[in-house]
This record gives structure tokens, sequence and C-alpha cells, in this order.
């Protein structure tokens, strides 16, 4: 039996260097900026994504790979195996899912192509897709896979907080008078992301009742196998200190490393949010 080809899209964190390792194949969104359009990954698109975010209010667009990207991506890789797995950026937030859906039917009859919604982006995408590249170069199974995975999506869970509703507001997170008056009284909402789905979990005022909360959220877990803070930018904010010296305390044999989200959650939230990712280990009791 041909080993099982993992594929995935840019929006999985996983660098290039450990995607040929594990023998992933990406398939890189776009991201408009300006008059520009860039295939999405790497810090340098990041950056320039979000600087340009900072400075212009207008919407941003970050568009799924084509159709034909995803069959040339599927016949590339048909040439090696017969079979496929593909998993992908939460269809709540991207088109991804439903082009590589798309994409894979002219292959059908000749090669077995399974589509996954990971409910998750950055760390907690990477972390299925790292999961299931492993799994794949052991000799494991199409079924044994998408059974791991579908296993392991429910201990992957998302918070974050942002600075302003105007980018919530413009993806239709929420409506315009929710957004007016969170202005107005100057509130932070933090959200959770529940089914693929960016949702408003309850608001706070000030940055330091946002780490609270965030700090609360993790310290609801007994175990906790993998986690990050993700943020605007990699450097160390006086925020990202509070929140890091915190966290420490709670879980001092746990590692917490700063990720810069990429340009399709920052279309959502902006250029000035917070968060964290826990992967939950599992519970022998």
């Amino acid at each position: 039996m041909n080993k099982v080809a993992i594929l995935t899209d840019s929006c999985s964190y996983i660098d290039a260097q450990e995607a040929q390792s594990l023998d992933i194949h990406v398939v890189p969104l776009s991201v408009t900026i300006g008059n520009e359009t860039f295939a999405d990954g790497g810090p340098e698109v990041n950056e320039r994504y979000l600087k340009y975010q900072e400075e212009n209010m207008e919407p941003l667009t970050v568009s799924a790979p084509s159709l034909q990207e995803f069959q040339k991506a599927y016949t590339q890789l048909h040439k090696k195996t017969d079979q496929i797995l593909a998993l992908h950026v939460s269809r709540r937030l991207s088109d991804t899912l439903k082009q590589s859906k798309a994409g894979a039917e002219a292959l059908l009859g000749r090669c077995t192509i399974e589509t996954l919604d990971t409910n998750s982006i950055l760390l907690g995408q990477g972390i299925l897709v790292r999961a299931a590249a492993k799994a794949a170069n052991e000799g494991a199974s199409m079924d044994e896979i998408i059974r791991l995975i579908r296993g392991l999506i429910p201990r992957i869970y998302t918070v974050l907080y942002v600075e302003t509703m105007e980018y919530l507001e413009q993806s239709n997170t929420v409506g315009k008078a929710q957004a007016i008056l969170g202005a107005m009284m100057g509130i932070k909402p933090m959200l959770f992301m529940e089914d693929g789905a960016v949702t408003p979990m309850e608001k706070v005022k000030t940055k330091e009742r946002a780490i609270d909360k965030l700090l609360e959220f993790v310290s609801e877990f007994d175990t906790i196998e993998q986690t990050a803070i993700f943020q605007r930018s990699l450097k160390i904010t006086p925020e990202t200190a509070l929140l890091l010296e915190r966290l420490e305390q709670l879980f001092p044999d746990k590692s917490f490393p700063i990720l810069q989200y990429n340009p399709l959650l920052a279309s959502y939230v902006g250029p000035e949010a917070m968060g964290v990712i826990v992967y939950e280990g599992e519970s022998f009791f």
C-alpha cells in the first residue's frame, strides 16, 4: 500500500524545513497588499500585511488557493501515491477547504483524496498536520490517520483579545451597533475559537484584565502538551512579559514560545491582538 501523502495550506504553523523533513506539501493562500498579491507564508509577508493594516483601515484581501492550484498539487502528489489526506484551516475562516475539495474532483476514481477541516489555524493546525505526517511516515493507513486527527481536534483551544472591534465588524464577527458601543466604552473583546469560528466570549476594559483572562483560561488545564502565545510581533512587549512571567510561575516545566499571527487571522482581529493556543494533554484519570 502506498504511503498516505499529507497536504495542508499556509495557515498551518510549520516552517519550510520541517515540512520538507516530514514530507508535507503546502499550498499557499494569497495575500493582497495594496496593488500587489503575494503567496502567503513567512515573516516577510506577515510583516508587510500587518504594517499595511496598521496604516490603512480598508479591508485587505486574503484569498484561498485556487481550484487550479489544488488540482496541480494533487496531480503532483498522485505521481507518488494514490492516498492523499488534506488538512486545512477552519472553513469558518476561509474557503480553502471548499477549494481543496473542488480541486480533488479531477482525480476521482484514480486517487483516494480525503479533506478534513482542522477547526483551527496557526499552531493548532500545525500540531494536527504534524501528527498526521508522523503517523503517515510510520505507515498508518488513511482511516487510522483520520481517526487520530479527529481525536486530537477537540484538544486544541484558542483564546485571544483584541484592542478594537473595527476589524471584527468588517469580518461580520460582531454587528455594527456592537462595534460602535464597544468603541465608546473602550471595550476589549475576548474571543474564543469554537467549532472553527472566532466567537466573542466576554468583554474587558483594560489590557491588564485581558491578560488576567488569558491566564485564567490556561490555568484551567490540568495537563498541557504544548502551548504558545501569538501576537502582532515576535518582540516581547510589556504585556507579553507580564503574561509570560505569570504563565511560567503556573507551569514552570513548560515553554511558551511567541508566534506572529498570520494575515488570515489578522483580517478578522486586526493588527493589535494577543492570545494563547493550548494543546491539551491526555488525561488518564
